[in-house]
């Protein structure tokens, strides 16, 4: 899908935005500029933001739905935003206005950005590529939308103690909900347990439901900005809450029954990859990839009826990216709408899936691919179950054509086995498009951990290479660098990360490489300045510099240096 780029900066005066900034303080806080906190300018400043990308939005998602545009929606379980207010200033062309206005009134814009948390909502790679994907997006002009959790705590917060990692809970909403709005109104019941009766009438199939616990998905939404574009993404958050509290058993004194029945229902969104080496990890680990991935299908296929009034072009206005095997069920949750309320047959409802869905792969490692047991999967989500059976012998049928006689390999291939639920098996069987996040690692799945994959289907694998936000480490984060490239090779980097290409043939410029080492030089003063007064450590930045930056995840301490 291409999209037409339109460059366009927000046009606001320095007189403009600070009578903007004034009457939010006053409005919000009741104080003026010069008597304001920091907490109450970043606040202020990022509710400012916010309206203009939420504004900018529906401009933007109103102009796409006129044009009949295909929508690209993004789902994985952890998406790490980081900070917003530098990077959303940035990329809408406002932070020089912003600086402009906080010096009149004395006040640093890095003091600022520092009372932001990090959205901390994931462990690294994963996370990071998909809010890139976001930034990306927005910047091409391409519609697209993330679909996570809003976890109350996400990744730890890490102290050096003695040269030793503690680590704190982090809660980071306090500070970030400010870039979140809830939209209760447009909530979804996501239903867990107990038991899903077939019968048919008729001729006509029915699913009763009988026992099941409820939970309700309640979507909060954060916005990124395009760079220079009318591009905003959204991301939309799901919230865990209880369908309703329990008064009868509180009034009857049963206050502990009341309480731990809300708390049950909401620990679903309460912390970032519970520790699943236990039983109650891995079932509440599939509660929470369950709920997303339902809660994100019923807005898709609802925003889509709303538009359109029929699934039957589902596949061409639709595009559903699963960021690794988490947001798997998102499949048979999809096949369990077309089938049990939209009266679909299997055929035509998987023929939709087929089109619509497409699978990231991470890992070559077939033991760190996701297998659910199959007696807590059934138990947990019957329905699910019932298709994810259905799915399997029809998918053993269709291998038996491809490689007739052979047992072994469809035992191997099969999306059921040794009493597991295989959900990259589900991705591989399903799916059109099946990527790794570079060249050599889409060869290697190709070669080794879906060979046979490769070998049933080869049109369907692909290669995209991971890429970064790169204006966010390069532009944002290092101005003395990006105004160097820009009296070298232009400004085109700052929209095609190529042109930076152009950069090799000042590789022997004597002239660049003194700009260089001085922009370096620069650099390191600051954050030498910046350890001291944060750990009163004393480095000299005439020093080579070593640095891993990193929260030591139990799985990353064994590349410590």
């Amino acid at each position: 899908m291409t999209a037409k780029k339109e460059r366009t900066i927000l046009k606001y005066t320095k007189r403009e935005f600070e009578k903007l900034l004034k009457d939010k303080l006053m409005s919000e806080c009741n104080v003026t500029i010069d008597a304001a906190s920091a907490d109450q300018i970043y606040r202020c400043l990022a509710m400012i933001t916010r309206q203009i990308m939420s504004d900018r939005q529906k401009q933007f998602q109103s102009k796409v739905l006129g044009e009949g545009k295909k929508q690209v929606y993004y789902l994985c379980m952890e998406f790490l935003m980081g900070r917003s207010l530098r990077t959303s200033l940035f990329n809408l062309g406002l932070n020089e206005v912003v600086e402009s206005v906080l010096a009149d009134a004395d006040v640093k814009i890095d003091t600022i950005y520092e009372q932001e948390p990090d959205a901390g909502l994931g462990n690294g790679g994963l996370g990071r590529l998909a809010a890139c994907y976001l930034d990306g997006m927005a910047t091409d002009g391409i519609p697209g939308t993330g679909y996570s959790i809003l976890y109350e705590y996400g990744i730890f917060k890490q102290k050096i103690v003695d040269g030793w990692q503690q680590e704190t809970a982090d809660n980071w909403l306090p500070g970030g909900q400010v870039w979140i709005k809830s939209h209760p109104d447009q909530a979804q019941e996501i239903r867990f347990d107990g038991q899903a009766i077939e019968t048919w009438e008729g001729g006509f199939h029915h699913v009763k439901y009988e026992n099941y616990n409820s939970v309700i998905a309640v979507p909060n939404d954060m916005y990124v900005a395009g760079y220079g574009s009318n591009g905003v993404s959204k991301l939309r958050l799901w919230q865990a809450k209880a369908p309703s509290f329990d008064m009868s058993s509180f009034n009857a004194g049963n206050y502990n029954t009341a309480i731990s029945q809300s708390a049950s229902a909401e620990l679903i969104s309460k912390i970032l990859y519970p520790n699943d080496n236990h039983t109650e990890g891995k079932i509440l680990r599939l509660r929470q990839q369950y709920f997303f991935s339902a809660a994100s299908i019923a807005d898709i296929l609802q925003n889509h009826l709303n538009q359109y009034g029929t699934l039957d072009n589902l596949a061409d206005k639709v595009s559903i990216q699963l960021n690794d095997t988490h947001p798997t069920v998102a499949i048979p949750e999809m096949m369990r709408i077309l089938l049990d309320e939209c009266s679909y047959e299997w055929d035509a409802a998987f023929d939709i899936c087929r089109k619509v869905f497409a699978y990231t792969n991470h890992t070559v490692m077939s033991e760190a691919l996701e297998k659910w047991n199959a007696d807590i999967f059934r138990s947990t989500l019957p329905r699910i179950w019932q298709i994810v059976c259905e799915m399997d012998r029809r998918c053993r049928a269709d291998l038996a054509k491809a490689f007739p006689g052979d047992q072994g390999k469809i035992d191997y291939m099969a999306i059921i086995g040794d009493n597991q639920v295989r959900t990259a098996n589900i991705c591989a069987y399903t799916c059109h498009a099946i990527n790794g996040v570079s060249k050599l690692h889409s060869e290697i799945i190709k070669d080794s951990v879906f060979h046979d994959y490769f070998l049933y289907k080869p049109q369907a694998f692909k290669n995209v290479t991971n890429g970064i936000a790169y204006r966010r480490w390069l532009l944002c984060s290092n101005p003395g660098l990006t105004k160097l490239l820009e009296e070298t090779i232009g400004d085109g980097f700052k929209t095609d990360a190529s042109e930076l290409k152009k950069l090799e043939k000042f590789v022997d410029d004597k002239t660049v490489q003194a700009a260089a080492a001085k922009v370096k030089r620069e650099n390191k003063v600051i954050f030498a300045n910046y350890l001291q007064k944060a750990t009163g450590q004393v480095i000299d930045p005439d020093s080579i510099f070593d640095c891993q930056v990193k929260r030591m995840h139990e799985y990353k301490r064994q590349h410590l240096n």
